[in-house]
């Protein structure tokens, strides 16, 4: 579905020629060297086991020059560990702060250019659309062996938002080139 959305913006814009969209698994994705002017993984740093190994994943298909997108969310303030565990999170498997996040980037040889963080209001929105999309799955699919799962998985979700993830946790999407 994102994919499909992606070609036709590019469509739309008239730059279809100019960009290439692959679509697999991205922790075993081998790109072509130096092949690409921007590389990016956007909430889905796991692929690479946080933020460093997804670098690693992602850097050699940079180009000189080229810049690379990292899509993380981060501690606003420290959270209590009430906060950690309602979000799952074991210990040392949890996000860090903004300037954590550049600590990050740094150690793995990127400069931070850019950024752009999510707005109480636009981070509400994400969440809420998720609600929304998981609601209209549930009333449409009342015998659904996975169901109750996914009803648990929308109640647990908002309310561990509204009680913890609207106070501490954030979202950038960090551009980044390599020193």
């Amino acid at each position: 579905m994102f994919l499909a959305a992606a070609r036709e913006r590019a469509s739309e814009l008239g730059v279809a020629d100019a960009v290439t969209f692959v679509q697999g698994d991205a922790g075993v994705y081998e790109p072509e060297r130096a092949a690409f002017d921007v590389a990016s993984c956007i909430g889905a740093t796991w692929i690479g086991g946080g933020i460093s190994g997804t670098i690693e994943l992602l850097r050699p298909a940079l180009r000189p020059g080229g810049r690379l997108l990292i899509g993380e969310p981060y501690w606003i303030e420290p959270p209590p560990a009430e906060a950690l565990a309602a979000f799952g999170f074991g210990p040392g498997e949890d996000f860090v702060s903004l300037v954590g996040t550049l600590d990050r980037l740094e150690a793995s040889g990127l400069e931070l250019v850019e950024m752009v963080l999510a707005n109480p209001d636009t981070w509400d929105r994400y969440e809420a659309s998720q609600w929304r999309t998981v609601a209209a799955w549930l009333a449409a699919n009342l015998d659904d062996p996975d169901h109750a799962a996914m009803r648990e998985f929308l109640d647990h979700g908002r309310r561990t938002y509204l009680e913890w993830g609207r106070r501490y946790l954030g979202w950038g999407v960090f551009v980044t080139q390599p020193r």
